[in-house]
């Protein structure tokens, strides 16, 4: 497995993960959320973020990560291969290589907040709101 730049030719391959993983860990979100996202993540969040995606030896995209201002926006894996260690990989190399110290978790998506507790992380505060002030409260967590 490898950890490389993304290419902006990369963007719509991300976008696909990013859907298939959400609708595989946020149920809490509404089909009008999820679609809502969608042109914001691509046109906006993806180029506002330094991003890393992980490739298998046949160089297929299996996840990625993307690290502003020391916090980890986003990590996301292909529902078929998640449980074998990419989130993993991604995040030990946001925290050694981007210098990760701090994710937002939606607050419903206990998965997420299970795994950024196992390497490490700890709930250090909460909103109300997600970052489009809908009532999906985040959690704050700090390394």
């Amino acid at each position: 497995m490898n950890i490389e730049n993304v290419e902006k030719a990369d963007h719509l391959t991300l976008l696909a993960i990013w859907e298939s993983s959400v609708r595989a860990t946020h149920d809490f979100l509404t089909e009008e959320d999820l679609q809502a996202l969608k042109p914001l993540i691509l046109e906006q969040y993806f180029d506002s973020v330094d991003l890393r995606c992980a490739k298998n030896s046949n160089g297929e995209i299996l996840g990625f990560c993307g690290v502003h201002n020391n916090n980890i926006e986003m990590l996301f894996i292909s529902p078929d291969v998640r449980g074998k260690g990419i989130g993993t990989l991604l995040a030990s190399y946001a925290i050694k290589s981007q210098g990760a110290t701090k994710v937002d978790v939606n607050e419903q998506n206990q998965q997420a907040l299970g795994f950024y507790q196992h390497i490490g992380f700890s709930v250090t505060g909460r909103s109300p709101v997600d970052g489009q002030g809908k009532p999906y409260p985040l959690l704050h967590m700090l390394l």
